[in-house]
């Protein structure tokens, strides 16, 4: 006897009786299997129906969850696919066999112990248009066949969406971060031309009375009986105001990013003649300082008097760096593109949040009156005027590393 389970005009399975001896089952039985049948039917369809809307809401759950998580701003893109794949395995038939990982560039973002599995589900990322990565989903053991080998069909729509949504997310970051960095170039452009209205500014107030200075310093100078150590003092005003004049022209040419004293440069002499002054204030403050200097560099053209400031600006900030002593390293080398100078010291370092700020015209971590977060931007300025490159590594308590890399071109 075979009765089919009938629900809304449709056939959704069978219930089949089987007896040895024929004609066994009266009319009255067969009418109270067939009472039963349907019973049974409406009771296994209620149940698939529960079944079915469980599954739906793990995967609306899974859903919701990440459009939660993406909504965070203060987390990396990196936490965000770790956190997105603790989502799926619950969303899915056998959470406790589901393993999870994406893979975005070239880059793993697996789940805890990912292994690759018996059977996998996978979507790929594709952001305008561009293949970027891929959503797997495995299970590591053996499930029964269902629509896709063990995976229902509503599990593979599931997975292309949240390879679709994960596509959005990551150009949604893309393009935040590329309106940051165009907001952080503009704030850096305003400073720049604060920085140079500040040198003008600087330069008129300040020729004139250094001017002055020189003047009646060179005046003095020429008194017949003037003390020898009077004379002595009268030289240093004189190089001190030259110095200070040259620090403003300095910094009017770096407010305007040019460069105007070009010729071919020595570096390793440039190094040697701008480390001379602070070979014994090294000395005294315990500083070991060594030059590692490759020999047979070859002569680029570059502004020596900028190149110089570079140089008196990391070594001066190395020594401030080291107040208890330590070492301090200059190197050079090249290659067949670039001439590169290394300053290195073993003072107290920079934590990752500094050194994004570094280069920012203003931004110092020194006391007031101690700086006024000048020095790194205008090596910035003039390494960049230069065509060259500057780069930066730090930790704290375990110094600082700068490498500068000046391109070699035919002259």
């Amino acid at each position: 006897m075979i009765i089919p389970f009938i629900f809304s005009n449709e056939r959704i399975g069978l219930l089949q009786l089987k007896n040895s001896k024929k004609d066994l089952f009266s009319e009255g039985e067969i009418e109270a299997v067939e009472e039963f049948a349907q019973t049974l039917g409406s009771i296994m369809l209620n149940q698939y129906s529960q079944a079915a809307l469980q599954e739906r809401v793990k995967e609306l759950t899974c859903l919701y969850g990440m459009s939660q998580i993406a909504k965070q701003i203060d987390i990396s893109l990196e936490d965000l696919l770790y956190r997105i794949i603790e989502l799926i395995p619950p969303a899915l038939q056998y959470p406790e066999i589901t393993q999870t990982r994406i893979i975005l560039d070239d880059f793993d973002f697996s789940g805890p112990e990912f292994e690759e599995g018996k059977h996998k589900l996978s979507s790929e990322i594709i952001v305008d248009g561009h293949t970027r990565g891929v959503v797997e989903v495995v299970y590591i053991e053996k499930c029964p066949e269902l629509d896709e080998g063990p995976f229902l069909k509503e599990e593979r729509i599931l997975i292309d969406t949240i390879a679709d949504e994960l596509a959005i997310i990551i150009k949604r970051r893309e393009v935040e971060e590329e309106k940051m960095n165009l907001k952080n170039q503009l704030h850096h452009t305003d400073r720049l031309a604060t920085v140079g209205e500040l040198a003008a500014g600087v330069a008129h107030e300040l020729n004139e009375p250094l001017g002055s200075i020189m003047g009646f310093a060179q005046l003095a100078a020429k008194c017949p009986g003037l003390p020898q150590q009077a004379g002595k003092d009268l030289e240093k005003i004189v190089k001190s105001s030259l110095h200070a004049r040259e620090v403003v022209k300095k910094l009017m040419s770096f407010s305007r990013e040019a460069r105007s004293g070009e010729k071919k440069t020595d570096i390793n002499q440039l190094v040697e003649e701008s480390i001379y002054l602070y070979r014994s204030q090294c000395k005294k403050e315990g500083i070991i300082l060594r030059l590692y200097l490759e020999p047979g560099l070859p002569v680029i053209t570059v502004d020596s008097v900028q190149i110089e400031q570079v140089l008196i600006n990391l070594i001066v900030n190395a020594m401030h760096a080291m107040p208890e002593g330590g070492e301090l390293d200059i190197i050079t080398r090249s290659d067949v593109r670039n001439l590169t100078i290394v300053v290195k010291d073993t003072g107290h370092g920079m934590s990752k949040e500094v050194m994004e700020k570094i280069f920012t015209p203003f931004f110092t971590t020194k006391k007031i009156g101690k700086g006024i977060g000048l020095g790194l931007s205008v090596v910035k300025g003039i390494i960049d005027s230069h065509n060259g490159s500057i780069k930066v590594e730090s930790e704290p308590g375990k110094g600082t590393y700068f490498e500068i890399n000046l391109p070699i071109t035919e002259n």
